[in-house]
């Protein structure tokens, strides 16, 4: 090796094989150049760390920016992108250059979702860069990087809520996105019939009351109800128009019903009929209606006209209440004689009259005078009450 490094500088300074001065003064000149190269290439040249949204390399540049570093190293920066030093900054060897690219990142927040710009590198940085609690629920782990294109993260933040299932009031903080989520972290299981005050799917908001009913379709009842009986008439010549006769009493008879249930949280909420049937039949009710015509009454025969006589009747006792009856019986005619057998303002028939001491004052009620009339009617009323008279109702009017 020595020989040859020795025939090589021989023959840089010689020609054929004798020590050239021309040849020496020239190649000394060439020499000379490339050794200043060397020293401007050395120290021109640095070693620089280079952090691209977490990503650590070491670059080799001759650049003395920042920003030159950084073309050489194929970033292209834009106008959003946050770069430490400055762009315009002097590099050194040892340098380290921080680029956290502009970055557009869809983010849903509590189900309302937006587009922001950030140069946060990473999502833990994004959702502190939110400013939202360190507690919320976020969809992708807090570690991973952030695409400059095409990431999604959704924050799900603590929010108060009350759930009221089985009895139980709970008021409890949560970060689960919906409904459904919130019930699976609560351990509450959903029967296929159950409802909820609240969709599985709607999102959860602060101060939420998320009510569970439990609800039972297991259930079932039996009833028996009455089954009325028909009534039946016809028509009967032996009895009188206006009467009747039961020939056969009507029996109610018996339904049994079975109904299907609906219970929500143990109570009652619906019953729906399935099935009923007649255990017992009812009996027809028949009835015999007279159409046989009344005979009619004998008219009385006209007392014998010898007028009243002048007997002095009491001072009139109960006197409002007898002028009630009297414009119910006569229209207040007390001296009416419509020939129908009844007499004077309270329609007295000639036996009354006469058994209640009508008599004394005159044949029949229409020739006595309204004091004595009254006389006769407060006898009748002592022993009979208001039963004798049709109107007896209008006295308490």
């Amino acid at each position: 090796m020595v020989q040859e490094i020795r025939a090589i500088v021989v023959k840089f300074f010689t020609t054929d094989g004798k020590v050239s001065v021309v040849k020496v003064g020239s190649q000394l000149v060439v020499l000379m150049a490339l050794v200043l190269g060397l020293v401007a290439f050395v120290g021109n040249n640095k070693t620089v760390t280079l952090n691209v949204d977490g990503k650590v390399s070491s670059v080799q540049t001759f650049g003395g920016t920042v920003g030159q570093v950084v073309k050489a190293a194929n970033v292209e920066l834009q106008s959003a992108d946050k770069v430490t030093p400055a762009a315009d900054a002097h590099v050194q060897d040892g340098s380290v250059i921080n680029v956290n690219l502009a970055k557009a990142v869809k983010v849903s927040v509590d189900g309302a979702e937006r587009t922001v710009t950030t140069t946060a590198p990473t999502v833990e940085s994004l959702v502190s860069e939110l400013g939202v609690a360190k507690a919320s629920e976020v969809s992708v782990p807090k570690d991973a990087q952030l695409a400059v294109s095409g990431s999604y993260v959704s924050i799900s933040t603590p929010k108060t809520v009350t759930l009221v299932a089985d009895g139980k009031d709970t008021k409890t903080t949560t970060t689960a996105a919906t409904v459904g989520e919130l019930l699976n972290g609560a351990g509450i299981k959903l029967g296929a019939s159950d409802r909820l005050s609240q969709p599985a799917n709607a999102p959860v908001v602060n101060d939420m009351v998320v009510k569970v009913s439990r609800v039972d379709t297991t259930k079932t009842d039996e009833t028996t109800e009455a089954v009325p009986f028909e009534s039946l008439s016809s028509d009967d010549a032996t009895l009188f128009k206006g009467d009747s006769k039961v020939l056969q009493a009507g029996v109610n008879g018996s339904m049994s019903k079975s109904f299907k249930l609906i219970l929500v949280d143990g109570r009652e909420a619906s019953r729906t009929l399935v099935s009923q049937n007649v255990t017992l039949q009812p009996v027809t009710e028949k009835i015999a209606v007279g159409t046989k015509e009344k005979p009619k009454p004998q008219a009385a025969a006209a007392p014998a006209a010898s007028g009243n006589t002048g007997a002095a009747a009491p001072a009139m006792m109960n006197e409002a209440m007898w002028d009630k009856i009297a414009q119910c019986e006569s229209g207040g005619n007390w001296s009416i004689n419509s020939g129908n057998g009844y007499y004077g303002g309270l329609q007295f028939d000639i036996p009354s009259w006469l058994a209640n001491g009508g008599g004394a004052y005159a044949p029949n009620a229409s020739q006595a005078s309204k004091a004595q009339q009254i006389a006769v009617a407060n006898t009748y009323y002592a022993k009979a009450g208001l039963g004798p008279w049709g109107c007896g109702w209008a006295a308490s009017r």
